[in-house]
């Protein structure tokens, strides 16, 4: 089995603080097809299975790119939301900035040194992430191929009571189930739907305009994100797209943080994943 090397990188994000990621590599040499790997909402590159996803891609060949997203409120510590501003700032707009701004890096070889420049990547998402990757891939010809994980297709998850009272406080608090943290959420997130909303965030409009072949994959016992999103992003890019339901996968298919280990539903997840990545991205 090769050994997997990572190589930490950073510069400035959309919202002008640092990007922090890392790429990890079982090559021989450091360049190839590479995938781009996005965290989710109130998620970050080493949480539960990220780096786990991270090594097999790199074991099977692939350059693994992680990251946080600039506004994902995650410290320098790589575990905590130390960042809370940030995270409270943060918009769909500046997670698709920061994702343009990993990918150029990638295709002109200026992420990490001596990281060969790459046409060949491929985009991962889950959740949240998975959104910021479907826009991402249907808009950039880099992208190669997509596999999104218990994807959100509708960017619009609050309720009008809850916006006009978000509105009116000028924040919503969000809190971080695993250690209590309770985070701001400013109302940039809604200026920004409320401008871009119906155009460059449309996540169904955009899932349609997806040219690359793209493996959707949902469990049907989310309790985040229905599994009826992932059919849905389906039905508008079934040209494109294969649909794959977990049995009994959760919205994290039963990972949890710190990493405990895989769970059945994963491993369908993972190897499902890989095997995708592998066919279209290894020629």
């Amino acid at each position: 089995m090769a050994t997997v090397r990572t190589f930490p990188f950073e510069f400035t994000g959309a919202d002008g603080g640092p990007l922090r990621g890392e790429i990890r590599t079982g090559a021989a040499r450091q360049g190839g097809p590479a995938v781009v790997i996005c965290h989710g909402f109130k998620g970050f590159k080493d949480w539960g299975f990220f780096p786990h996803l991270a090594t097999r891609v790199a074991r099977a060949g692939i350059t693994a790119v992680t990251f946080n997203f600039s506004g994902s409120g995650i410290g320098p510590d790589r575990e905590t939301f130390s960042e809370p501003e940030r995270f409270g700032h943060a918009t769909f707009s500046g997670d698709l900035q920061d994702l343009d701004l990993v990918v150029n890096r990638l295709t002109s070889g200026g992420l990490v040194p001596d990281l060969s420049p790459t046409e060949e990547i491929g985009i991962f998402g889950h959740s949240r992430g998975g959104a910021t990757a479907v826009l991402h891939a249907s808009q950039h010809s880099a992208c190669k191929c997509l596999v999104t994980w218990a994807t959100i297709a509708s960017n619009q998850r609050w309720d009008q009571p809850t916006i006009r009272r978000w509105r009116a406080e000028g924040k919503l608090d969000v809190v971080n189930m695993r250690t209590g943290e309770v985070l701001p959420m400013y109302t940039d997130v809604l200026d920004d739907l409320a401008k871009n909303g119906d155009t460059s965030l449309n996540i169904l409009k955009m899932a349609g305009a997806v040219r690359v072949p793209w493996l959707i994959v949902h469990g049907d016992a989310d309790e985040s994100v229905g599994v009826e999103d992932a059919r849905r992003l389906h039905r508008v890019s079934e040209n494109v797209s294969t649909l794959q339901i977990v049995s009994a996968g959760t919205h994290t298919f039963g990972a949890r943080h710190p990493w405990g280990g895989s769970t059945r539903e994963l491993d369908e997840a993972m190897d499902a994943t890989v095997e995708w990545f592998s066919r279209h991205l290894l020629r």
